[in-house]
Protein backbone atom coordinates (compact mmCIF):
# COMPACT_ATOMS: atom_id res chain seq x y z
CA UNK A 1 0.00 0.00 0.00
CA UNK A 2 1.31 3.33 -0.78
CA UNK A 3 2.73 5.46 2.48
CA UNK A 4 0.63 8.42 2.87
CA UNK A 5 2.65 11.98 2.88
CA UNK A 6 1.03 12.40 6.48
CA UNK A 7 2.70 9.05 7.37
CA UNK A 8 5.68 10.31 6.49
CA UNK A 9 8.63 12.49 8.36
CA UNK A 10 7.60 16.09 7.90
CA UNK A 11 9.63 18.61 5.92
CA UNK A 12 11.04 21.22 7.71
CA UNK A 13 8.70 24.63 8.17
CA UNK A 14 10.88 26.73 5.50
CA UNK A 15 10.82 24.24 2.97
CA UNK A 16 7.06 24.95 2.75
CA UNK A 17 7.31 29.11 2.75
CA UNK A 18 10.35 28.55 -0.41
CA UNK A 19 7.88 26.06 -2.02
CA UNK A 20 4.41 28.30 -1.38
CA UNK A 21 6.63 31.78 -2.51
CA UNK A 22 7.72 30.10 -5.81
CA UNK A 23 4.22 29.00 -6.54
CA UNK A 24 2.63 31.98 -6.01
CA UNK A 25 5.14 34.11 -8.17
CA UNK A 26 4.92 31.35 -11.24
CA UNK A 27 1.30 32.22 -11.51
CA UNK A 28 1.14 35.55 -11.17
CA UNK A 29 3.44 35.92 -13.91
CA UNK A 30 1.20 33.70 -16.12
CA UNK A 31 -2.19 34.84 -15.36
CA UNK A 32 -1.78 38.68 -14.51
CA UNK A 33 -4.08 39.98 -17.46
CA UNK A 34 -6.77 37.72 -16.38
CA UNK A 35 -7.04 39.32 -12.93
CA UNK A 36 -6.90 42.66 -14.66
CA UNK A 37 -9.72 42.11 -16.55
CA UNK A 38 -11.21 40.34 -13.41
CA UNK A 39 -10.33 43.53 -10.45
CA UNK A 40 -11.82 45.80 -13.52
CA UNK A 41 -15.11 43.80 -13.85
CA UNK A 42 -16.11 43.77 -10.18
CA UNK A 43 -15.79 47.19 -9.13
CA UNK A 44 -18.62 47.84 -11.76
CA UNK A 45 -21.43 49.44 -10.04
CA UNK A 46 -24.54 49.35 -12.31
CA UNK A 47 -24.72 53.26 -12.33
CA UNK A 48 -23.40 53.67 -15.99
CA UNK A 49 -20.52 55.52 -14.71
CA UNK A 50 -17.83 53.30 -16.15
CA UNK A 51 -16.76 52.05 -19.50
CA UNK A 52 -18.90 48.93 -20.62
CA UNK A 53 -16.91 45.43 -22.24
CA UNK A 54 -19.11 43.02 -24.32
CA UNK A 55 -17.25 39.96 -22.80
CA UNK A 56 -13.07 38.96 -21.92
CA UNK A 57 -12.25 38.99 -25.54
CA UNK A 58 -13.83 42.60 -26.18
CA UNK A 59 -11.94 43.45 -22.69
CA UNK A 60 -8.54 42.38 -23.85
CA UNK A 61 -8.80 44.29 -27.17
CA UNK A 62 -9.91 46.94 -25.90
CA UNK A 63 -7.67 47.62 -22.65
CA UNK A 64 -4.76 46.58 -25.43
CA UNK A 65 -6.01 49.68 -28.04
CA UNK A 66 -6.81 51.85 -25.55
CA UNK A 67 -4.30 51.75 -22.75
CA UNK A 68 -1.64 49.57 -24.21
CA UNK A 69 -0.65 46.06 -23.46
CA UNK A 70 1.06 47.30 -20.71
CA UNK A 71 -1.84 47.36 -18.97
CA UNK A 72 -2.61 44.11 -18.65
CA UNK A 73 -0.04 43.81 -16.24
CA UNK A 74 -0.80 46.64 -14.07
CA UNK A 75 -0.39 45.98 -10.44
CA UNK A 76 2.20 43.20 -11.35
CA UNK A 77 4.98 44.57 -8.51
CA UNK A 78 2.44 44.22 -6.09
CA UNK A 79 0.77 40.88 -7.20
CA UNK A 80 4.32 39.57 -7.43
CA UNK A 81 4.62 40.70 -3.74
CA UNK A 82 1.48 40.18 -2.59
CA UNK A 83 1.05 36.46 -3.49
CA UNK A 84 4.48 35.52 -3.12
CA UNK A 85 4.48 36.67 0.53
CA UNK A 86 0.67 35.17 0.87
CA UNK A 87 1.76 31.73 -0.76
CA UNK A 88 4.86 31.65 1.39
CA UNK A 89 2.93 32.12 4.94
CA UNK A 90 0.07 30.32 3.88
CA UNK A 91 1.29 27.38 2.70
CA UNK A 92 4.52 27.79 6.14
CA UNK A 93 1.31 28.86 8.44
CA UNK A 94 -0.91 25.84 6.99
CA UNK A 95 1.64 23.38 7.38
CA UNK A 96 2.54 24.48 11.23
CA UNK A 97 -0.88 24.14 11.98
CA UNK A 98 -1.61 20.53 10.75
CA UNK A 99 1.91 19.73 12.79
CA UNK A 100 0.46 21.23 15.85
CA UNK A 101 -2.62 19.33 15.42
CA UNK A 102 -1.20 15.52 14.90
CA UNK A 103 0.82 16.54 18.43
CA UNK A 104 -2.51 17.29 20.24
CA UNK A 105 -4.22 14.17 18.43
CA UNK A 106 -1.53 11.97 18.16
CA UNK A 107 -3.04 11.30 15.31
CA UNK A 108 -0.56 10.78 11.91
CA UNK A 109 -3.36 10.83 9.82
CA UNK A 110 -6.04 14.10 9.69
CA UNK A 111 -9.27 14.85 9.23
CA UNK A 112 -11.53 17.23 6.87
CA UNK A 113 -12.33 19.52 9.54
CA UNK A 114 -8.75 19.67 10.68
CA UNK A 115 -7.89 20.41 7.42
CA UNK A 116 -10.59 22.77 7.50
CA UNK A 117 -9.01 24.57 10.89
CA UNK A 118 -5.85 24.84 9.89
CA UNK A 119 -6.39 26.26 6.49
CA UNK A 120 -8.71 28.82 8.45
CA UNK A 121 -5.72 29.64 10.47
CA UNK A 122 -3.52 30.25 8.03
CA UNK A 123 -5.75 32.21 5.60
CA UNK A 124 -6.10 34.63 8.56
CA UNK A 125 -2.64 35.35 9.33
CA UNK A 126 -2.50 36.01 5.41
CA UNK A 127 -5.00 38.45 5.47
CA UNK A 128 -3.67 40.68 8.26
CA UNK A 129 -0.33 40.44 6.78
CA UNK A 130 -1.15 41.08 2.94
CA UNK A 131 -4.36 43.00 2.93
CA UNK A 132 -2.36 46.42 2.09
CA UNK A 133 -0.58 44.90 -0.41
CA UNK A 134 -3.94 43.89 -2.13
CA UNK A 135 -5.47 47.15 -1.71
CA UNK A 136 -2.54 49.03 -3.86
CA UNK A 137 -2.66 45.98 -5.95
CA UNK A 138 -6.59 46.95 -6.84
CA UNK A 139 -5.73 50.68 -7.26
CA UNK A 140 -3.47 50.15 -9.55
CA UNK A 141 -5.10 48.03 -11.67
CA UNK A 142 -7.90 50.47 -11.82
CA UNK A 143 -6.22 53.89 -12.18
CA UNK A 144 -6.52 53.96 -15.72
CA UNK A 145 -9.55 54.20 -15.97
CA UNK A 146 -10.15 56.95 -13.43
CA UNK A 147 -7.79 58.88 -15.61
CA UNK A 148 -9.95 58.47 -18.27
CA UNK A 149 -13.10 58.78 -15.92
CA UNK A 150 -11.36 62.46 -14.84
CA UNK A 151 -10.65 63.33 -18.73
CA UNK A 152 -14.67 64.21 -19.37
CA UNK A 153 -14.76 62.23 -22.83
CA UNK A 154 -18.00 60.57 -23.42
CA UNK A 155 -19.14 58.59 -25.70
CA UNK A 156 -22.44 56.46 -26.19
CA UNK A 157 -21.39 52.68 -25.61
CA UNK A 158 -22.14 50.38 -28.18
CA UNK A 159 -25.29 48.47 -28.01
CA UNK A 160 -24.96 44.97 -27.48
CA UNK A 161 -25.31 42.08 -29.81
CA UNK A 162 -29.06 41.92 -31.16
CA UNK A 163 -29.79 38.40 -29.91
CA UNK A 164 -29.00 39.97 -26.28
CA UNK A 165 -30.73 43.65 -26.04
CA UNK A 166 -31.51 43.11 -22.36
CA UNK A 167 -29.05 42.25 -19.47
CA UNK A 168 -30.32 39.19 -17.39
CA UNK A 169 -29.65 38.31 -13.39
CA UNK A 170 -27.37 35.55 -15.01
CA UNK A 171 -23.78 35.66 -14.04
CA UNK A 172 -22.30 34.31 -16.97
CA UNK A 173 -24.76 36.86 -18.99
CA UNK A 174 -23.81 39.90 -16.57
CA UNK A 175 -20.00 38.89 -16.98
CA UNK A 176 -20.32 38.97 -20.67
CA UNK A 177 -21.71 42.43 -21.17
CA UNK A 178 -20.34 44.03 -18.44
CA UNK A 179 -16.66 43.30 -19.36
CA UNK A 180 -16.98 46.10 -21.48
CA UNK A 181 -17.57 48.33 -18.54
CA UNK A 182 -14.18 49.18 -17.30
CA UNK A 183 -11.03 50.53 -19.15
CA UNK A 184 -12.26 53.84 -19.94
CA UNK A 185 -14.81 56.65 -18.55
CA UNK A 186 -18.67 56.98 -17.80
CA UNK A 187 -19.31 54.22 -20.28
CA UNK A 188 -17.84 56.09 -22.78
CA UNK A 189 -14.39 56.77 -23.06
CA UNK A 190 -13.27 53.56 -24.61
CA UNK A 191 -12.21 53.89 -28.29
CA UNK A 192 -12.52 57.88 -28.09
CA UNK A 193 -9.69 59.09 -27.11
CA UNK A 194 -6.79 58.90 -29.80
CA UNK A 195 -4.27 60.85 -28.40
CA UNK A 196 -1.99 60.43 -24.81
CA UNK A 197 -3.10 61.42 -21.60
CA UNK A 198 -2.51 64.37 -19.67
CA UNK A 199 -0.94 64.15 -16.25
CA UNK A 200 -2.99 63.88 -13.82
CA UNK A 201 -1.43 63.98 -10.22
CA UNK A 202 -4.72 63.99 -8.41
CA UNK A 203 -5.81 59.88 -10.00
CA UNK A 204 -2.66 58.27 -10.57
CA UNK A 205 0.00 56.70 -8.83
CA UNK A 206 3.80 56.12 -9.66
CA UNK A 207 4.09 53.11 -8.84
CA UNK A 208 3.56 50.56 -6.05
CA UNK A 209 5.44 52.46 -2.95
CA UNK A 210 4.10 56.36 -4.22
CA UNK A 211 0.35 54.01 -4.37
CA UNK A 212 1.28 52.52 -0.72
CA UNK A 213 2.43 55.95 0.70
CA UNK A 214 -0.50 58.14 -1.03
CA UNK A 215 -3.07 55.90 0.75
CA UNK A 216 -1.17 56.21 3.89
CA UNK A 217 -1.07 59.67 4.17
CA UNK A 218 -4.50 60.60 3.01
CA UNK A 219 -6.90 57.42 4.08
CA UNK A 220 -4.64 55.96 6.65
CA UNK A 221 -4.45 52.85 8.46
CA UNK A 222 -8.02 52.22 7.56
CA UNK A 223 -7.31 52.60 4.22
CA UNK A 224 -4.73 50.19 4.00
CA UNK A 225 -7.34 47.64 5.45
CA UNK A 226 -10.17 48.68 3.21
CA UNK A 227 -11.72 45.02 2.38
CA UNK A 228 -10.35 42.88 5.61
CA UNK A 229 -13.63 41.72 6.21
CA UNK A 230 -15.00 40.36 3.00
CA UNK A 231 -10.93 39.14 3.18
CA UNK A 232 -11.32 37.48 6.18
CA UNK A 233 -15.29 35.66 4.98
CA UNK A 234 -12.77 34.71 2.25
CA UNK A 235 -10.43 32.49 4.35
CA UNK A 236 -13.20 30.04 4.31
CA UNK A 237 -12.74 30.19 0.40
CA UNK A 238 -8.68 28.77 1.23
CA UNK A 239 -10.23 26.54 4.05
CA UNK A 240 -12.87 25.07 1.78
CA UNK A 241 -9.95 24.69 -0.97
CA UNK A 242 -7.24 22.90 1.04
CA UNK A 243 -9.90 20.68 2.92
CA UNK A 244 -10.86 19.31 -0.63
CA UNK A 245 -7.74 19.40 -2.17
CA UNK A 246 -6.23 16.97 0.66
CA UNK A 247 -9.31 14.51 0.19
CA UNK A 248 -8.77 14.51 -3.20
CA UNK A 249 -5.31 13.65 -2.88
CA UNK A 250 -6.36 10.89 -0.38
CA UNK A 251 -8.88 9.65 -2.70
CA UNK A 252 -6.13 9.53 -5.75
CA UNK A 253 -4.01 7.38 -3.11
CA UNK A 254 -6.59 5.19 -2.62
CA UNK A 255 -7.67 4.52 -5.93
CA UNK A 256 -4.13 3.53 -7.15
CA UNK A 257 -4.37 1.13 -4.15
CA UNK A 258 -7.72 -0.19 -5.61
CA UNK A 259 -6.65 -0.57 -9.06
CA UNK A 260 -3.41 -1.89 -9.12
CA UNK A 261 -4.53 -5.34 -7.51
CA UNK A 262 -6.64 -5.46 -10.95
CA UNK A 263 -3.45 -5.52 -12.63
CA UNK A 264 -3.82 -1.88 -14.48
CA UNK A 265 -1.18 -0.72 -16.19
CA UNK A 266 0.85 2.33 -15.86
CA UNK A 267 -0.04 2.34 -12.09
CA UNK A 268 2.55 4.20 -10.72
CA UNK A 269 4.66 2.73 -7.54
CA UNK A 270 5.94 6.04 -6.40
CA UNK A 271 4.23 7.45 -3.15
CA UNK A 272 3.94 10.74 -4.59
CA UNK A 273 1.17 12.12 -6.42
CA UNK A 274 1.50 12.63 -10.57
CA UNK A 275 1.62 16.15 -11.73
CA UNK A 276 -1.66 14.94 -13.82
CA UNK A 277 -2.81 14.04 -10.28
CA UNK A 278 -2.03 16.86 -8.36
CA UNK A 279 -3.16 19.69 -11.79
CA UNK A 280 -6.18 17.78 -11.19
CA UNK A 281 -6.65 18.14 -7.43
CA UNK A 282 -5.51 21.16 -7.64
CA UNK A 283 -7.96 22.71 -9.91
CA UNK A 284 -11.29 20.79 -8.64
CA UNK A 285 -10.83 22.37 -5.10
CA UNK A 286 -10.64 25.64 -6.57
CA UNK A 287 -13.22 25.13 -8.25
CA UNK A 288 -15.21 23.52 -5.48
CA UNK A 289 -14.13 27.08 -3.03
CA UNK A 290 -14.90 29.90 -6.54
CA UNK A 291 -18.90 28.50 -6.41
CA UNK A 292 -19.18 28.88 -2.60
CA UNK A 293 -17.08 32.83 -2.21
CA UNK A 294 -17.17 34.31 -5.14
CA UNK A 295 -19.58 37.30 -3.95
CA UNK A 296 -17.36 38.48 -1.22
CA UNK A 297 -13.79 38.98 -3.65
CA UNK A 298 -16.87 41.18 -5.44
CA UNK A 299 -17.37 43.00 -2.32
CA UNK A 300 -13.73 43.05 -1.44
CA UNK A 301 -12.52 44.56 -4.90
CA UNK A 302 -15.82 47.70 -4.65
CA UNK A 303 -14.71 48.38 -1.03
CA UNK A 304 -11.00 48.89 -2.19
CA UNK A 305 -11.66 51.26 -4.98
CA UNK A 306 -10.25 54.65 -4.78
CA UNK A 307 -12.83 57.09 -3.20
CA UNK A 308 -12.39 60.25 -5.99
CA UNK A 309 -13.44 57.46 -8.57
CA UNK A 310 -16.54 58.09 -10.23
CA UNK A 311 -18.19 55.11 -9.36
CA UNK A 312 -20.45 54.39 -6.55
CA UNK A 313 -19.07 55.12 -2.98
CA UNK A 314 -19.40 52.00 -0.30
CA UNK A 315 -19.67 52.54 3.44
CA UNK A 316 -19.19 49.23 4.37
CA UNK A 317 -19.91 45.38 3.45
CA UNK A 318 -23.90 45.54 3.95
CA UNK A 319 -23.62 49.06 1.85
CA UNK A 320 -22.44 47.22 -1.25
CA UNK A 321 -24.04 44.21 -0.35
CA UNK A 322 -27.49 46.61 -0.12
CA UNK A 323 -26.51 48.66 -3.33
CA UNK A 324 -25.65 45.81 -5.81
CA UNK A 325 -28.44 43.77 -5.00
CA UNK A 326 -30.93 47.07 -5.95
CA UNK A 327 -28.97 48.31 -9.16
CA UNK A 328 -27.92 44.38 -10.48
CA UNK A 329 -29.22 41.72 -8.79
CA UNK A 330 -27.83 38.67 -7.61
CA UNK A 331 -26.10 38.27 -10.51
CA UNK A 332 -24.01 41.56 -9.64
CA UNK A 333 -22.24 39.30 -6.73
CA UNK A 334 -21.12 36.98 -9.89
CA UNK A 335 -19.93 39.82 -12.01
CA UNK A 336 -16.03 38.48 -13.33
CA UNK A 337 -17.16 35.36 -12.83
CA UNK A 338 -16.27 33.87 -16.35
CA UNK A 339 -12.67 35.54 -16.50
CA UNK A 340 -12.12 34.52 -12.60
CA UNK A 341 -12.97 31.01 -13.20
CA UNK A 342 -10.73 30.66 -16.77
CA UNK A 343 -7.81 32.47 -14.07
CA UNK A 344 -8.36 30.55 -11.03
CA UNK A 345 -8.34 27.01 -12.12
CA UNK A 346 -5.55 27.27 -13.98
CA UNK A 347 -3.92 29.01 -11.22
CA UNK A 348 -4.63 26.98 -8.55
CA UNK A 349 -3.28 23.80 -10.17
CA UNK A 350 -0.23 25.63 -10.93
CA UNK A 351 0.26 26.73 -7.74
CA UNK A 352 -0.08 23.00 -6.15
CA UNK A 353 2.00 21.56 -8.77
CA UNK A 354 4.76 24.08 -8.48
CA UNK A 355 4.48 24.02 -4.76
CA UNK A 356 4.31 20.17 -4.65
CA UNK A 357 7.41 19.72 -7.38
CA UNK A 358 9.55 22.43 -5.42
CA UNK A 359 9.16 20.41 -2.29
CA UNK A 360 9.90 16.93 -3.75
CA UNK A 361 12.97 18.63 -4.96
CA UNK A 362 13.70 20.22 -1.79
CA UNK A 363 13.21 16.83 0.07
CA UNK A 364 15.24 15.21 -2.16
CA UNK A 365 17.87 17.57 -2.02
CA UNK A 366 18.25 17.01 2.06
CA UNK A 367 17.77 13.11 1.56
CA UNK A 368 20.96 13.10 -0.80
CA UNK A 369 22.95 15.47 1.56
CA UNK A 370 22.13 12.38 4.55
CA UNK A 371 23.45 9.90 2.86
Amino acid sequence: MAPKKDEEQQPEAWKHAVAGCTAGLSTVLVLQPLDVIKTRLQVQDGAGSLPMYRGTVDALQSIGRQEGWKALYSGLTPALIGSGVAWGVYFFAYNAAKQRYRELTGQTRLGPLTHLASAAEAGSIVCFITNPIWVVKTRLQLQKQIVLQTVGTHRTPPPPPAANTTMTSSPVAISTNALRNIAGASGAAAGSISKPLPPNPNVAYRGFVDCLSQIAKTEGLPGLYKGLLPSLFLVSHGAIQFAVYEELKSAAYHLRDFIRPLGARNVSEDKTLSSAEITACGALSKMAASIVTYPSQVVRSRLQQRMDSRALQYKGVVDVLRKTMAREGVGGLYKGLVPNVLRVMPQSAMTFLVYETVMRHLQNISNEKKM
